[in-house]
C-alpha cells in the first residue's frame, strides 16, 4: 500500500507531481481501489459503517474499543490485537521530542493498524489543552482560566484552529480538550483548566470545538475534540480532585451540564468521563448520566471515552475487574483508556460479551460511534500525517495569536495613582520575582510534562524578556530574582510572583493559598526603598492576597500565560489597555472557599471585575 497523506495538501499540485501522476506512479483514487463498500468514499458514512461492521469479528470490535498508551505498545501490537486507538499520556513523547519525530511515530503506528485484514486506521489521542503542549517548540497558549478572562468566543475559536494545525502537523487526530468543567472551589488543582466558575463562560467558549474540528470533520486540519470531564468534576466537596460532587440533580443540571449541552450542539466528536462521583456513585459506571442524559436527552452521537484507568475506580479497589468492565461498557462508555493493562482488558471484555453480561448490541453501538468518527475524519482515505502542516508547530503566526490571547487575558485588579501603564522611554525599572524569567513557571502544568516544571523547558518569551523588548533605548531594566540591588533611583518595581507548575492531584490545596515566603520577602525588599511596586501574579487560580494588597500599588492577574510573555509586557506598558475580567470570584480569605458569584459572601473582587486605563 502506498502511503497517502491523511490531510489534504493546500495549494496547487507541483508540475513534478502531475508528471508522476501521468506515468501512473501515484496510488489510484481510493474510490477506484475500493474492494468493499466501506472503502468507497462516495458512499454515505452510515452505509460505510454498516458494511464494515458486518465484516468485523468480535475480536476486531473489541480492539476498536481499546485504547493503549504509546509506551506499552508496538506497531505490531496494533496489527495483532486490532487496536482502535493509541494515546500519549502527559509527558509521553518520542525522542527527540519534536514535531517531525511525532509525525514519524504516528505514521509507524498507523502502518501497524493498516496491516490488519480490514485496514481500519487507528486514531491517536492526546491532551493538547493549551496548545500542543506535549511537544517541545509548540505554541503554548494561556490556560483556560486566562481565556475565560478574555470573554472572547471568536478568539478562542481561532486558538482552536491554530492548535488543530499544530496537532495535525504531528499526525495526531484527536485532542482531549476542551475541559468544560465549572470550577466551584479554587482549592482544586485543575481550577486553571476551567474557563469560569459559572456555566455561561465555558458554554460561550465551546467555540474552541469549532476551531479544533473545523466547520465539519474531514477538513485539512480537522482534529476530533473532546468535551471533558463529564460530569461535575469542578463541583467536588472541598475541591478534592476525583472526589464526590454532592448536589441535587437540579443543581447538577443547572451548574455543570450546560457547557456539555453547548458542546453537543456544536457537534463535539467525543466526551470523556470524569473520575469524580455524583452523590457517591462513580461517573465511570453511571448509566443514567451517560446513556440516558448525554446520549439520549442531549442527543450526543459521538463516542464516549473513559479517563486514564478510570474503569478501575468503579469499585474502589486497585485492579479492574470483570464487573467493572461490564459496568463501564453497559453504562455507555464506548472506548476504554487502559494505558498498560490493555491485553487484560481485551480478554476480560471478550469473556463478558461471551457470557452475556454485555450484550453484543452494546458492542456494535460502541463500534458504530467510533467508526463513524473515523470515517468522518477521513482517516480511511488519508491515514498518514500531512507534513505540509508540520512547519506550523510553533510558527510566528501562532505565537502572535498567543500573544494577543495573553494581552486579552490580563486582569488589572488594582492601579493606585495610575502607576500603570509604565512609560516605555526614559524610564528606570527594576524587575524581580521567581516567575519573571521562567518559561516553565509561566506556562504551568500540562506543559511538556504532565505536572509541568520550572525552567527553560520549551522555546518562548519570558515576561522579563517581554519587558526588555518593550522599552525604548533610553530605559534601564534591571533584574534580580530576589530584588537585591534595588534603590530609590528606580521609578517602579515589578514583582512577578505566584505559583509554580502543578496539575491534577498535586495541585490540590487543602491548607494555605497565600504567596510563599520567598515571594513575600521579594516584595518586601522592593517596598522598603519606597518606589511604586507592581505585582504581576502568575497563578492558576485566585490566591489569598487580601492582607498584602494594601502595600501594593498595582496588581495584574496574569494567570498562566504560556510561552508568549510579551503579551504581559504589552499591557504593563500600555501597548494595549487591559480588557480582561475575572472569570472567578476572588476570595477575601481562604476561609471563604468555596466562594462563587451569587452565594452571598463578600469577595475581595467579584466575578467580572477588571480595571482598564
Amino acid at each position: 500500500m502506498i502511503p497517502v497523506p491523511r490531510r489534504r495538501i493546500a495549494g496547487p499540485p507541483s508540475l513534478a507531481l502531475l508528471l508522476v501522476a501521468l506515468v501512473g506512479l501515484v496510488a489510484p483514487p481510493a474510490a477506484a481501489a475500493a474492494t468493499y463498500p466501506y472503502q468507497d468514499p462516495t458512499l454515505p458514512v452510515p452505509n460505510r459503517v454498516a458494511d464494515l461492521l458486518s465484516r468485523m469479528t468480535l475480536d476486531e470490535k473489541i480492539g476498536q474499543m481499546t485504547q493503549a498508551e504509546r509506551g506499552s505498545v508496538t506497531a505490531a501490537d496494533l496489527t495483532t490485537y486490532r487496536l482502535g486507538s493509541i494515546l500519549s499520556g502527559g509527558g509521553s513523547a518520542p525522542s527527540p521530542n519534536n514535531a517531525t519525530s511525532w509525525a514519524d511515530m504516528y505514521d509507524a503506528f498507523q502502518r501497524g493498524a493498516l496491516a490488519t485484514p480490514l485496514a481500519i486506521p487507528m486514531i491517536y489521542g492526546m491532551d493538547a489543552v493549551h496548545g500542543h503542549n506535549n511537544v517541545v517548540g509548540a505554541t503554548i497558549f494561556p490556560h483556560n482560566i486566562g481565556l475565560g478572562a478574555t470573554r472572547d468566543p471568536a478568539l478562542v475559536q481561532q486558538i482552536g484552529q491554530a492548535v488543530a494545525e499544530e496537532v495535525s502537523g504531528t499526525g495526531v487526530d484527536w485532542d482531549f480538550a476542551p475541559c468544560l468543567c465549572v470550577a466551584r472551589n479554587d482549592r482544586w488543582g485543575r481550577t486553571y483548566e476551567s474557563f469560569g466558575e459559572t456555566p455561561d463562560i465555558p458554554s460561550d467558549l465551546t467555540t474552541v470545538i469549532t476551531g479544533l474540528q473545523g466547520p465539519s470533520l474531514g477538513g485539512p486540519t480537522s482534529v476530533l475534540a473532546t468535551a471533558k470531564h463529564y460530569l461535575g468534576d469542578g463541583g467536588t466537596t472541598g475541591g478534592d480532585d476525583q472526589g464526590n460532587t454532592e448536589l441535587s440533580e437540579a443543581e447538577l443540571r443547572a451548574i455543570h451540564l450546560p457547557p456539555f449541552q453547548a458542546a453537543v450542539q456544536r457537534g463535539v466528536g467525543s466526551v470523556m468521563i470524569s473520575y469524580s462521583s455524583w452523590n457517591g456513585v462513580k461517573m465511570h459506571g453511571h448509566q443514567y448520566l451517560i446513556s440516558t442524559v448525554l446520549k439520549g436527552e442531549l442527543g450526543f452521537s459521538g463516542f464516549v471515552v473513559s479517563d486514564w484507568n478510570g474503569i478501575d475506580q468503579i469499585d474502589g479497589s486497585p485492579g479492574f475487574t470483570a464487573a467493572e468492565v461490564a459496568a463501564a461498557v453497559n453504562a455507555g462508555i464506548d472506548m476504554v483508556m487502559v494505558p498498560t493493562a490493555w491485553k487484560t482488558f481485551i480478554s476480560t471484555l471478550r469473556a463478558e460479551v461471551q457470557n452475556g453480561h454485555i450484550p453484543l448490541s452494546r458492542i456494535d453501538d460502541a463500534n458504530r460511534r467510533i467508526l463513524t468518527k473515523k470515517f468522518e475524519l477521513g482517516l480511511f482515505e488519508r491515514p498518514f500525517t500531512d507534513r505540509s502542516w508540520t512547519p506550523t508547530v510553533g510558527s510566528a503566526a501562532h505565537r502572535a495569536l498567543a500573544r494577543q490571547a495573553v494581552r486579552q487575558s490580563q486582569v488589572l485588579l488594582k492601579n493606585a495613582g495610575g502607576v500603570l501603564p509604565l512609560a516605555r522611554d526614559n524610564n528606570k525599572i527594576f524587575v524581580a520575582g521567581k516567575n519573571a524569567d521562567n518559561i516553565g513557571n509561566q506556562s504551568g502544568g500540562w506543559t511538556i510534562s504532565w505536572q509541568g516544571s520550572s525552567g527553560n523547558i520549551t522555546p518562548g518569551t519570558t515576561i522579563l524578556q517581554g519587558i526588555r523588548a518593550a522599552v525604548g533605548p533610553g530605559t534601564t531594566v534591571t533584574y534580580n530574582q530576589r530584588g537585591t540591588g534595588i534603590d530609590g533611583s528606580y521609578r517602579a518595581a515589578i514583582a512577578v510572583v505566584g505559583e509554580t507548575p502543578y496539575a491534577e492531584g498535586q495541585g490540590d490545596r487543602t491548607g494555605s493559598m497565600s504567596l510563599d515566603r520567598d515571594d513575600l520577602r521579594t516584595i518586601s525588599t522592593l517596598r522598603k526603598v519606597g518606589v511604586p511596586v507592581i505585582v504581576v501574579l502568575v497563578s492558576g487560580r485566585p490566591l489569598d492576597i487580601a492582607a498584602e494588597l494594601p502595600g501594593w500599588d498595582a496588581l495584574l492577574a496574569s494567570w498562566l500565560p504560556g510561552t508568549e510573555g510579551a503579551g504581559v509586557a504589552d499591557v504593563l506598558f500600555g501597548v494595549t489597555a487591559p480588557t480582561g475580567t475575572l472569570p472567578m470570584t476572588w476570595m477575601n480569605s481562604v476561609s471563604q472557599q468555596p466562594i462563587n458569584a451569587g452565594d452571598g459572601q463578600v469577595p475581595l473582587f467579584p466575578q467580572g471585575y477588571g480595571l482598564t486605563y
